[in-house]
């Protein structure tokens, strides 16, 4: 089976964030980036569909600049046999545009089945998924948390509202990837020695115009400074008429 596992540099969650000087994007500089938590889901298991077929390939792919080279490097020493870098100089934010350049790459290789993560935590739209299959034309299964293969057909389970969702999905397909899903594997120093000698191959992206504008970003409201409304039990009826008084919590 010829997997395609697709992935996003994005900026790590515990950086701090700047706006650049055009207000609608983020200033790259003195950010630390990694590779969105919820792709590392989605690489791990399709390096588990393979041990379990015991035969196919597994091909990562990913939009940006070429510092994304690093994440790319990283799911090779982890096991995956190929990596592609479609590159841009531009900050992809938007799902559509996205799904487009990807299904024409995708379109170009051999593929039964992509993986991807359940959303990017920087964009964090849920879109590109179910966007990309829909252009494609493959079958769609979000948010996975649980995932089998047998005969040729997978059976995935998703939680939906007050229950958990289960339906088979037989190849081509596109499945997105939750977390719990599976616990994703580091790589170890033979993995690292690996992939210096795997294909990591580059590409301009063809990217559409975005079918999204930002029109501005804006940091959240500082926190307001903390309140001591005494000591011990004395404390309580002050706490009290503060919750219902003020956080109108009460």
């Amino acid at each position: 089976m010829d997997i395609v596992v697709c992935i996003k540099r994005v900026p790590a969650t515990d950086t701090t964030i700047k706006i650049a000087a055009d207000g609608k994007s983020i200033e790259p500089a003195g950010v630390s980036f990694e590779l969105n938590a919820y792709d590392e889901f989605a690489l791990e298991q399709a390096l588990r569909i393979k041990e379990q077929l015991g035969s196919g390939t597994v091909t990562v792919v990913t939009i940006g600049s070429k510092d994304a080279q690093k994440e790319l490097r990283d799911t090779l020493a982890r096991g995956a046999d190929k990596a592609v870098l479609l590159t841009t100089d531009q900050w992809v934010f938007d799902g559509a545009s996205t799904a487009a350049a990807l299904a024409a790459w995708i379109k170009s290789v051999p593929c039964n089945l992509v993986l991807c993560g359940r959303q990017a935590v920087d964009s964090d739209n849920n879109q590109l998924p179910a966007n990309l299959a829909a252009r494609l034309g493959f079958a769609c299964v979000t948010e996975v948390a649980k995932l089998e293969l047998a005969d040729g057909t997978f059976t995935a389970e998703r939680d939906i509202e007050g229950a958990r969702e289960v339906v088979t999905c037989k190849t081509p397909a596109v499945i997105s990837c939750q977390k719990g899903l599976n616990e994703p594997r580091y790589a170890n120093l033979k993995g690292i020695m690996a992939a210096k000698k795997k294909p990591l191959e580059e590409a301009a992206a063809s990217l559409p115009a975005p079918a999204l504008e930002i029109v501005s970003l804006t940091l959240p409201p500082a926190r307001a400074a903390g309140k001591i409304l005494g000591t011990g039990v004395d404390a309580v009826p002050a706490l009290i008429a503060a919750l219902r008084d003020e956080a109108k919590v009460l």
